[in-house]
């Protein structure tokens, strides 16, 4: 199995609470975020994983250098912002699995990775994507599910429970292959969200552990999570 980590975040919004680094690298109990993001690709027998990287790309791989704990790394660097597509079809062309995970640097998610695969395969699916459960939908936007698939993306809204976006998505090939080179745009508000009547998304749902560093009050969660419930794999 192979996977692409969107790591080139600015972190704009955790200015205030952690240093210049690319929001990858925000520190959480002691140890960089990706960390954590890598440690599962680990223990599920990922090989490989490529680094999409772009603001201050030398911090990441000054620490992690090209093998982190047997997985090799590779790095996948823009010269200027590209957003998360741009980024993502880049790093696709260091890719040689087909399907291949894509997850964003910002975000954890325990997720069965193996199942996850088995079932995109099973269902012949050109993407699979994880979803989860959330208290509150107000920062999120909900999803409409029919049949196991994603139909829609609605507008953020009113808060209460509902299903969500989670992050961590299977794309095949022959979709990367339709996403524009060297183009800047956002995979999810320039091709998910209007493709997704064509595309239509598996849906894998998962109740496991869910978080997004991307605010304050979410990283300062991440620090008492990661520092009393979580082990390096």
């Amino acid at each position: 199995m192979q996977a692409v980590v969107l790591a080139g975040g600015l972190g704009t919004r955790l200015r205030g609470v952690v240093p210049d680094l690319p929001k990858p690298m925000a520190p959480v109990a002691g140890r960089p975020f990706l960390a954590w993001i890598l440690d599962p690709l680990v223990a599920a027998g990922f090989n490989r994983t490529v680094l999409a990287v772009g603001y201050r790309h030398g911090a990441i791989r000054d620490h992690f250098g090209d093998h982190y704990r047997g997985l090799t790394l590779l790095y996948s660097i823009e010269d200027s912002p590209l957003g998360t597509g741009g980024a993502l079809r880049l790093a696709s062309h260091e890719t040689v699995e087909d399907p291949v995970f894509v997850l964003n640097g910002d975000t954890f998610l325990e997720v069965d990775y193996p199942a996850l695969l088995a079932a995109h395969v099973r269902l012949g699916a050109s993407m699979s994507m994880a979803v989860c459960q959330v208290p509150d939908l107000s920062r999120y936007g909900a999803l409409k599910l029919v049949g196991g698939r994603v139909e829609a993306f609605l507008e953020k809204g009113p808060g209460g429970p509902g299903m969500i976006n989670a992050g961590t998505y299977l794309l095949s090939r022959s979709l990367l292959d339709t996403m524009p080179t060297g183009a800047a745009f956002s995979f999810e508000q320039d091709l998910l969200q209007p493709g997704v009547a064509r595309i239509r998304p598996a849906a894998w749902v998962t109740d496991g552990l869910f978080i997004d560093i991307g605010v304050p009050k979410d990283y300062a969660r991440a620090q008492q999570l990661f520092s009393i419930g979580r082990t390096q794999a």
